[in-house]
């Protein structure tokens, strides 16, 4: 429960107990054998007008602390309810260039066609399930590219087909940085990023790190890459096509 709903719990509790005792206590001030019901208030005599004026301010204040209990009560119920609402994810902001690997999570859905409106994951080989068309390659393809090749092989079951895809949750893109570095390990990243991007997200490097011995190594079908980066140079501004734009997978060595 967070501290925000213990203070509303708290509220209404003192609340609570406040208009109690105001109702003990006018219950505790009337004349015994006293009527104060509307009906008796309007047609029968009363024995005291004093008694029946401070009686009657005494309920009307203990009805007041009950009404304002209840409106507290509803007023937080709202108030949680539109936490909840407002706590819900939304989808990312996924560039339409950008190109899917595993673990991706899409959101797929067919026009009047319920059956086919569905979320899927990526599996690590690369594709991904659906109904009436089976596999589906989708590693290193964009969305649109996706998108058209489930209509085109919806066709053959669907006249005219009205296919949208969406990014859910980007959930592939993976960066590790190691060595002498404050924060070194894996960085799960929803935007492109470069090495210097890289380094700064492992909280930059060392007092004793080697920063013109930086490497990028890259593993692209089964054949390892490997790109030198001189961060002394990069930060002077010299030679600033080092900075390249990293890929998933990709590990900044710093020694």
């Amino acid at each position: 429960m967070t501290s925000r709903m213990l203070k509303k719990s708290a509220s209404f509790l003192k609340v609570k107990a406040e208009a109690k005792v105001e109702l003990n206590q006018s219950e505790s001030s009337l004349t015994p054998g006293l009527d104060l019901s509307l009906s008796s208030c309007l047609n029968k005599p009363l024995p005291s007008t004093l008694t029946l004026t401070s009686a009657c301010l005494s309920h009307s204040r203990a009805l007041g602390m009950l009404i304002l209990f209840l409106a507290v009560l509803v007023g937080g119920a709202l108030s949680h309810d539109s936490d909840a609402l407002g706590a819900q994810e939304t989808p990312p902001a996924v560039d339409p260039s950008y190109r899917l690997g595993a673990e991706d999570v899409l959101m797929i859905s067919v026009w009047k066609d319920e059956q086919l409106t569905r979320e899927v994951v990526v599996r690590p080989d690369g594709v991904f399930s659906f109904p009436l068309v089976g596999d589906v390659q989708a590693e290193d393809r964009t969305v649109e590219e996706i998108r058209a090749d489930l209509v085109k092989r919806l066709t053959k079951y669907i006249p005219n087909p009205n296919v949208s895809v969406a990014v859910t949750k980007v959930l592939s893109y993976k960066v590790y940085v190691v060595g002498r570095v404050n924060k070194p390990g894996e960085y799960l990243i929803g935007h492109y990023t470069d090495v210097l991007q890289a380094l700064s997200l492992a909280g930059g490097l060392t007092p004793f790190a080697a920063e013109n011995n930086i490497k990028v190594i890259r593993r692209t079908k089964g054949q390892q890459q490997v790109f030198p980066f001189r961060y002394g140079d990069v930060r002077k501004g010299h030679d600033l096509e080092q900075n390249i734009l990293l890929q998933r997978g990709d590990v900044v060595t710093v020694p």
